[in-house]
C-alpha cells in the first residue's frame, strides 16, 4: 500500500470512529426530535412502519444493556425473550418497511457518509444528516426521497446500536421474494385499506362478520381470520399451523403471535399496527397502564401503533407486524434514564 493510500485509509478510519462517537453522543431526546422532524417527509407507505421499528428497537433498552455491568443478567431481570439485540439482525430487522428493498444502497450510502464524516465540520443536525444521506441514496436509486427516508433513519439508529464496523460487515441483503419486491407503494397502501367482502348479504351481517389479519405483508400465507370484535390474539390462536418452527416463543398449535397469559399481564403478545389502527378498539385502561411497564410505549393516543394483541378488538381488516422479542423492562429503562440524568447534572 502506498503512503497516499495509507493516509486515505487512516482518514476514513478516523472519520468512521468520529461518526460512531457523534451518534453515541446524541441523547434519546435528540433522536426523538429528529424522527419527529423527518416523519412528515416519509412516504405514507413507511410512516407507520418507521415509527414501529423505533419502538421495536428502542434506544432506551440498548442504552440500559450497554451500561449494565452484566448485560445477560439484566436481560434475565427484564424477562427479555427472543431476538432483542440488533447485532444479529442488521439486514432483516426492518424487513416490514417498504424501504427495505432499497437497503443495500442505503447501507452503502450511510457507510460512505461515515467514512467522510468530520467532527470539526458537522454541518447540520442529526435529522438533516439523515436527510442528506437519503437524498444521495434516492438519486442513485432514481426513486422519491420519501421512499428511502424512513429506512435511512433506521440505518443511522442501527449504526448507533451495533457500531459502524459491525454494520459495515453485514452482507446488506434484501430479504424479500421477487414478487414482493415488485409491489408498488400504492399497491401496498390499497391492500392495507381493503376490507373483506362479506358475501352477497354482507350488509345484513353484524356480529358474524369475519376479518383478515395480515401479520407479514411480504408473505401471502401470513394471515388469519377472526370474527367481528374478537381480540387479535384470540383469532391468532385458531391458526394451528406450526408457527413455533419460525419463532420458538410461539407455543405449538397456538398461532403465530407469542402469547402466555391473554390478560395483559405478560406483554408477550405486543404487535405494531402497519395499517388499520382506526379499525381496532380503543386502548383499555388496563392496556394503557401496562404498556409503559413493559416499556413498549407511553402515549395518550386512543389507538396507537403499538398494541397488546390480547386486548385489541378488531372491527375490520388490519395489517400488523410481530416483533421478534418481548420483555418487561419499563422500570429498568426509567432507572437508567434517572442515572443518566444524575450523571449529567453532576
Amino acid at each position: 500500500m502506498s503512503t497516499n493510500q495509507s493516509n486515505m485509509s487512516q482518514t476514513a478510519s478516523n472519520s468512521a470512529h468520529a461518526f460512531d462517537s457523534f451518534l453515541h453522543a446524541q441523547s434519546e431526546q435528540v433522536w426523538a426530535d429528529a424522527l419527529r422532524q423527518l416523519l412528515p417527509r416519509v412516504h405514507e407507505v413507511d410512516r407507520n412502519a418507521t415509527q414501529i421499528w423505533f419502538h421495536f428497537f428502542p434506544l432506551s433498552l440498548a442504552r440500559a444493556l450497554e451500561r449494565a455491568d452484566d448485560p445477560d443478567r439484566l436481560a434475565r431481570e427484564m424477562q427479555l425473550q427472543g431476538r432483542y439485540r440488533l447485532h444479529d439482525q442488521i439486514d432483516d430487522s426492518h424487513r416490514f418497511l417498504y424501504g427495505h428493498r432499497f437497503w443495500p444502497t442505503v447501507k452503502a450510502a450511510v457507510t460512505e457518509f461515515a467514512d467522510r464524516f468530520s467532527p470539526k465540520e458537522v454541518p447540520c443536525s442529526l435529522a438533516e444528516q439523515i436527510g442528506q444521506v437519503a437524498r444521495e441514496a434516492a438519486q442513485r436509486l432514481r426513486v422519491e426521497e420519501s421512499l428511502v427516508l424512513g429506512i435511512t433513519a433506521v440505518a443511522f439508529m442501527t449504526v448507533r446500536q451495533v457500531g459502524l464496523e459491525l454494520f459495515r460487515r453485514a452482507p446488506g441483503k434484501i430479504m424479500l421474494s421477487e414478487q414482493a419486491r415488485k409491489r408498488t407503494p400504492d399497491e401496498v397502501l390499497r391492500a392495507r385499506a381493503r376490507d373483506d367482502r362479506q358475501g352477497l348479504l354482507g350488509f345484513l351481517r353484524t356480529e358474524d362478520k369475519r376479518w383478515t389479519v395480515t401479520f407479514d405483508e411480504n408473505d401471502p400465507e401470513a394471515r388469519f381470520k377472526l370474527v367481528h370484535t374478537q381480540e387479535i390474539a384470540w383469532g391468532a390462536a385458531l391458526d394451528k399451523r406450526p408457527w413455533h418452527l419460525r419463532d420458538p416463543r410461539c407455543v405449538e398449535g397456538e398461532g403465530p403471535i407469542p402469547v402466555q397469559c391473554r390478560s395483559a399481564a405478560c406483554g408477550t403478545c405486543w404487535v405494531g399496527v402497519l395499517g388499520g389502527a382506526e379499525k381496532l378498539s380503543e386502548v383499555s385502561k388496563l392496556e394503557r397502564r401496562m404498556m409503559p411497564r413493559f416499556g413498549y410505549i407511553d402515549t395518550d393516543d386512543p389507538r396507537p401503533l403499538i398494541r397488546l394483541s390480547c386486548q385489541a378488538k378488531v372491527y375490520g381488516a388490519v395489517s400488523i407486524v410481530i416483533p421478534p422479542w418481548n420483555g418487561y423492562f419499563g422500570k429498568f429503562v426509567r432507572d437508567d434514564r434517572d442515572d443518566a440524568d444524575d450523571g449529567m447534572a453532576s
